[in-house]
C-alpha cells in the first residue's frame, strides 16, 4: 500500500462500464491495484431495499441483510450526518449494539480500517462508497493521505454508472420548496437556530416549524437534518 499506482485506466474502464456485472469486475480491480481487501457500494432505499456491490463474504452480506444490519450499522448512521469522508476511527463504537455489530462484522472478515464516502445524488438518493482493510493506523492514514482525493472521484464516478443502470431505483421527481421553505432550510443549513432563523425571518416558531414541516415532507426526509442534506444536493440551498 505504500507505492502510488495510477488510477487513470481503472476511471476510463468505470466511464466504459454498461452493466452492475461489469462495474463489479472494474472494483475487483481497483481493490487488488489498491492492495486492500475490500470495496462496497452500498444503496438504501427509502423503503429499506439494498442494492450495490461488496467484495465481502457472501455470508456476511447475507447476515447483513438478514438481520437489517443498515439500521444499526455506526458507519451508515454517521456518515447520514456528514457530506465528507469519515474515517471508521472517527465514529462512536462505544454502545453495546454497536460494539455487537463490529464484532459480528469482524467475525465475518469485515477488516478494523474502513474509510467511507457519503455520495447524494439526484432527489435525494443517498449512498455510501467504502474502502476496508486490515493493518495499523499508522498504515491506513498514509493509505489516506495518498489515496482520499482519489477514491471521492472513483465513487462519485461508481455512483452515476449505479443511478444510471438502475433508472427505475432513482426516487420520484421532487415537489419544488417555496421561498419561505428555501430561506428557513438556508439559514438551518448555515447552523442558525429555530429561534434565531424565525428571527431573521420575522416569523414566530410556530409558523417556522410549518415551514419545516413542509419542506421535509416535499423532499421525503425523516428529519431536518435529511431536508438539509437532501436540499443541498439538490442543488434547491446553496451554503
Amino acid at each position: 500500500m505504500a507505492m502510488k499506482v495510477d488510477l487513470g485506466q481503472i476511471l476510463q474502464d468505470l466511464e466504459n462500464t454498461n452493466t452492475l456485472e461489469e462495474l463489479s469486475a472494474v472494483a475487483e480491480r481497483l481493490r487488488d491495484a489498491l492492495k486492500v481487501e475490500h470495496l462496497t457500494y452500498h444503496w438504501v432505499d427509502g423503503a429499506g431495499d439494498q442494492y450495490g456491490y461488496t467484495t465481502y463474504s457472501d455470508a456476511w452480506d447475507e447476515r447483513y441483510r438478514e438481520k437489517n444490519y443498515h439500521r444499526i450499522d455506526p458507519v451508515i448512521l454517521g456518515c447520514f450526518q456528514r457530506f465528507h469522508p469519515v474515517d471508521w476511527k472517527s465514529l462512536d463504537w462505544s454502545g453495546k449494539v454497536a460494539k455487537a455489530f463490529l464484532l459480528d462484522a469482524q467475525n465475518h472478515g469485515v477488516g478494523n480500517q474502513g474509510y467511507s464516502i457519503p455520495i447524494r445524488g439526484p432527489n435525494g438518493q443517498f449512498a455510501l462508497f467504502t474502502v476496508n482493510h486490515s493493518c495499523d493506523d499508522q498504515t491506513w492514514k498514509n493509505f489516506i493521505s495518498t489515496y482520499g482525493r482519489d477514491l471521492i472521484l472513483v465513487a462519485h464516478y461508481i455512483n452515476r454508472k449505479a443511478l444510471e443502470f438502475e433508472k427505475d431505483r432513482q426516487p420520484d421527481c421532487p415537489r419544488s420548496l417555496s421561498p419561505r421553505e428555501i430561506d428557513a432550510i438556508t439559514l438551518l443549513a448555515l447552523g442558525y437556530s429555530r429561534a434565531q432563523v424565525a428571527h431573521s425571518l420575522t416569523i414566530s416558531e410556530h409558523t417556522l416549524r410549518v415551514y419545516i414541516e413542509s419542506a421535509r415532507s416535499k423532499l421525503g426526509a425523516h428529519n431536518t437534518t435529511h431536508a438539509i442534506a437532501t436540499a443541498l444536493s439538490r442543488g434547491l440551498i446553496v451554503v
